[in-house]
């Protein structure tokens, strides 16, 4: 996973307008719109950098595409890229969080406005049902396991995310080092 792999951003500012473009785009649901930017439309990454960049972002604490933002602008910009990166993402949504919660506890009351609260909740939801599958495509038939794992456990049974994570993190890695042995 090297900068030489793909072109990447070509200054600061460039990075900084992509993920405040994503940022703009995409309430609710971000990965997706990631995915296609990064991945499909800037070919800034490919498809298995994209899986890779958002693994290691899951792993760290926070919003896993501000983790993202900081990755993909460090790995082309050093520091600076990765607090431009997560500016991108984080600048305009505050503004525009900040609007809509003023409206939205003046305008709450109002049915209309619940239930389109409650039909973007769902849409969200099915962007990402729909990026996890085409993630999945990507990856070793063997690896699809672990995903159903985790998605019933945490999903279905309801299970707390760190405790499915400390049960399947390591028996995932002692599978893929059994696999890279020699």
């Amino acid at each position: 996973m090297t900068p030489e792999s793909a072109p990447g951003p070509k200054s600061l500012l460039e990075l900084f307008l992509a993920f405040t473009s994503l940022a703009s785009q995409s309430f609710g649901g971000v990965l997706p719109w990631a995915h296609r930017m990064l991945v499909e439309r800037r070919k800034w990454l490919t498809r298995e950098e994209f899986v890779e960049l958002l693994a290691f972002a899951q792993l760290m604490p926070g919003p896993n595409i501000c983790n993202l933002a900081l990755l993909l602008g460090a790995r082309y910009f050093g520091w600076r890229g990765a607090v431009v990166g997560l500016l991108g993402m984080l600048v305009l949504p505050a503004i525009v969080v900040v609007s809509i919660g003023v409206l939205y506890s003046e305008f709450s009351s109002v049915p209309v406005v619940r239930h389109a609260v409650i039909g973007m909740g769902a849409a969200a939801a099915g962007l990402i049902m729909g990026t996890a599958i085409k993630l999945a495509r990507s990856q070793s038939k063997r690896w699809l396991g672990f995903g159903v794992l985790a998605f019933v456990a945490v999903g279905v049974l309801r299970l707390p995310v760190g405790w499915v994570m400390l049960v399947l993190v390591p028996a995932a890695v002692a599978l893929a080092w059994q696999f890279e042995k020699p």
